[in-house]
């Protein structure tokens, strides 16, 4: 079975924002990705380039499966706290992508 990593990326504004965003996904938000079905997370803050700043978060998934149940049963609810508290008034855009851990 292929495991699964789901990489969401956010570039942000301004680096306070950045900081509230990465405190908010470290206090909370990959905790419950983790419970959901997510096998491991990481947190990256993007140096190279420095701009415009931006954060990943990567989870590892056990399988195509386990995303799909994820981001049908869990993804919309965790979503809309995620943009609830950094939606776009807020200046910051997010990127998905999937692929597969060779």
């Amino acid at each position: 079975m292929d495991r699964i990593a789901y990489t969401v990326t956010a570039t942000l504004p301004d680096d306070g924002l950045a900081r509230e965003y990465a405190a908010w996904l470290l206090d909370d938000h990959v905790a419950r990705v983790l419970a959901a079905g997510a096998r491991s997370a990481e947190v990256i803050r993007i140096e190279d380039p420095p701009a415009p700043i931006r954060v990943e978060t990567r989870y590892t998934f056990p399988g195509r499966a386990a995303l799909a149940r994820y981001l049908e049963t869990h993804a919309p609810g965790l979503r809309a706290q995620g943009l609830e508290r950094f939606g776009p008034g807020r200046g910051i855009t997010f990127e998905r992508t999937v692929g597969v851990i060779l």
